[in-house]
């Protein structure tokens, strides 16, 4: 049986990691909820994307690779995002030259052609997932940090109401606010208690595991055994163009090197010359995982980095699936839908728990008030 002296503290806990945390909390959930839809926001922004035709046997890479580079010529093609359930087309990040390294055309191509359509005019799913990942500008890990936030939120919250069946279906409306307020505070979290620890670890998992990895890599690796740089080739020689494998050759040469790979997105890096590499990143057909990839020389063809998480070991797997899971992006619309509902309840739980301590508070000082008042009057009376 838990005191009421750590009942109090653990409340104490909750109202405190709530309030300082809360407005940012906010921005998170309701951002998350929202970029469920992040492929279907786009659309929604760039009417004419969602006009254009659906393939069922796309054009080839090396198809839309010739269409970009006779539409950019000298242009420096980044990534090529493939076509998937959402998107009909092909998509390409560009920097064109002389353009700064950070800044980047996002292009859109007919996915039975490879024809260039041109600049997509808007990124305003992307821009939210921006937010909701990195809070624009911030490192993930602050991200990762409200996660761990939320988690001792639910877990002081749980210690706290222990009668959770019995919450479960109270709501006093006709009581003052705070009354009301607390019980959809209570009954929200209560109802939406399982939804919020998967969100919460899941999130709390994607920014500190890196940096979990991170600092574990610096401590275990030291200056002496990190690999020797290679030597800066001559200017004449950078310049001169280096043949390069097909894309789709390389794109085979991935699906072997990982079974069952629908790659989602191809990096390309050094395009041209000899340290040229092919990146192939995507999903595993008829499993979870998400972080499948396969890096390739694109000079020979040969795979330099394979990681399939189902052979690579048990924490890669676990890894794999916390961002399917935290998104909510393998079971079509029904589910988004799904998760949208259930993770705009974060949002209102860090609104009305706000709402719920800021009212506390005007009614602790309205009391100390009456109490000064009642105090003042009863000296004058015997005076």
């Amino acid at each position: 049986m838990t005191s009421q002296r750590i009942l109090n503290r653990l409340f104490t806990l909750h109202s405190w990691a709530g309030i300082v945390t809360g407005l940012l909390l906010f921005i998170v959930c309701f951002s998350g909820a929202v970029v469920v839809f992040k492929n279907e926001i786009d659309l929604w922004a760039n009417p004419s994307l969602a006009q254009l035709p659906r393939s069922d046997k796309p054009a080839s890479l090396d198809a839309v690779m010739v269409q970009l580079h006779t539409r950019y010529p000298g242009a420096t093609v980044e990534t090529i995002a493939l076509p998937d359930a959402v998107n009909p087309s092909y998509f390409a990040f560009v920097r064109e030259r002389g353009a700064p390294a950070s800044t980047r055309t996002k292009v859109a191509m007919r996915s039975d052609t490879g024809t260039v359509v041109g600049p997509v005019d808007s990124q305003l799913g992307q821009t939210l997932r921006m937010l909701h990942v990195f809070l624009f500008f911030g490192p993930r890990w602050i991200v990762g940090f409200l996660g761990a936030a939320m988690l001792v939120l639910i877990a002081t919250g749980i210690v706290i109401h222990r009668k959770i069946l019995a919450e479960l279906f109270t709501q006093r409306w006709g009581r003052s606010f705070r009354v009301v307020m607390s019980d959809l505070h209570k009954s929200a979290g209560i109802w939406g208690l399982g939804f919020h620890i998967l969100i919460a670890a899941t999130g709390a998992w994607m920014g500190l595991a890196p940096l979990f990895e991170q600092g574990y890599k610096y401590v275990t690796t030291s200056a002496a055994a990190a690999a020797p740089k290679p030597a800066r080739k001559a200017a004449n020689e950078a310049a001169e163009p280096v043949p390069m494998q097909s894309l789709d050759a390389l794109y085979a040469t991935a699906q072997q090197a990982v079974p069952g790979l629908e790659a989602r997105y191809v990096s390309l890096r050094r395009w041209g010359t000899s340290t040229a590499e092919a990146g192939f990143t995507g999903s595993l057909s008829g499993h979870l995982a998400s972080t499948a990839r396969v890096d390739i020389n694109a000079t020979n063809g040969v795979p330099k980095k394979v990681h399939d998480p189902r052979t690579a070991g048990f924490w890669s797997l676990v890894n794999g699936l916390m961002e399917p899971l935290h998104f909510g992006d393998f079971g079509g619309l029904a589910l988004k839908w799904l998760y949208f509902f259930l993770g705009m309840t974060p949002a209102f739980l860090s609104i009305s728990g706000t709402l719920i301590w800021l009212d506390a508070r005007q009614q602790r000082r309205r009391e100390a008030e009456a109490a000064q008042g009642a105090s003042a009057s009863g000296v004058a009376t015997v005076a």
